[in-house]
């Protein structure tokens, strides 16, 4: 079956760094393209960025560029997320998922979903 299985949460001072994984497996992970998004307490989930199948295009929310880096490792079949810089509004629960759309695709065609892992920055 497809799984997508996020690692890495934990919390974290502000001002501190968490990479985050995404281990995939039950898809052809190379022709997807994988995304990574947030929900906060009492909030929608929002898009925090997304990558290419070929790791070539990379986008982000406006409120992480310069803070976080996505990357992927197509042998491993494994997406990251190195977040630096972290400040108390990333606390959420991080989610990774596929697609086969566009990297700039709205959230309903994000086609495979993780169970997520929790994200906790003090102040």
């Amino acid at each position: 079956q497809v799984q997508l299985v996020e690692s890495g949460g934990g919390l974290v001072q502000a001002g501190g760094s968490l990479r985050l994984s995404c281990a995939a497996s039950g898809f052809i992970f190379s022709i997807y393209n994988m995304g990574w998004f947030r929900q906060a307490p009492g909030k929608e989930r929002e898009f925090v960025g997304s990558i290419h199948r070929s790791g070539g295009d990379i986008y982000y929310k406006d409120s992480v560029k310069g803070r976080f880096t996505i990357s992927r490792d197509n042998t491993k079949n494994t997406v990251y997320l190195q977040m630096n810089s972290l400040k108390s509004d990333d606390t959420a629960v991080y989610y990774c998922a596929a697609t086969q759309e566009s990297i700039y695709a709205t959230e309903y065609y994000w086609t495979y979903w993780g169970q997520g892992t929790q994200v906790t920055v003090s102040s």
